[in-house]
């Protein structure tokens, strides 16, 4: 079963650990990157909801999620919405269903709303990642049009 829980002392370097394969690097930052950079948004006004992704006791990857501005330039869609900004399964975990699981269990959480109301969620993705591409597009996330830094703006309506 998974679960999305806080990041804490002491699994921070659990987490900080966990990588994707080498040729998935140039889709994700790294974890220890990511949490600096939730240190950075909260600290400038934004809204990071980092979490670590549990297998029963097990960590197996990490997602960071904001709400409103992401610390970046950021498409239209980013006012008022939720992104999901990072997301990775450890390359040992991959190919076990952790990935849908683990989307699922993230926008039950977004549809709480624990950072603010919002009609969107929204993730940023590389074009040739086509493996997140079929996994969003699985759960309602489709392509609103924008190219923003390079990536594609994929929308699921809350």
């Amino acid at each position: 079963m998974i679960t999305l829980r806080k990041i804490t002392l002491e699994n921070r370097r659990n987490i900080f650990n966990l990588e994707v394969t080498e040729e998935q690097r140039c889709f994700v930052a790294s974890n220890l990157s990511s949490v600096a950079s939730c240190y950075v948004l909260a600290t400038n006004g934004g809204h990071p909801l980092p979490f670590a992704i549990y297998a029963d006791e097990q960590p197996v990857g990490f997602v960071m999620l904001t709400y409103g501005i992401t610390g970046y330039e950021e498409p239209s869609i980013a006012v008022d919405n939720y992104c999901i900004l990072r997301l990775m399964i450890d390359k040992q975990y991959q190919n076990r269903g952790y990935g849908r699981e683990t989307m699922i269990k993230i926008l039950e959480l977004i549809r709480t709303f624990p950072a603010g109301p919002a009609q969107y969620c929204w993730i940023p993705y590389k074009a040739d990642n086509a493996v997140a591409k079929k996994l969003y597009e699985s759960l309602g996330f489709r392509d609103n049009g924008e190219v923003f830094n390079n990536e594609l703006i994929s929308v699921l309506r809350l």
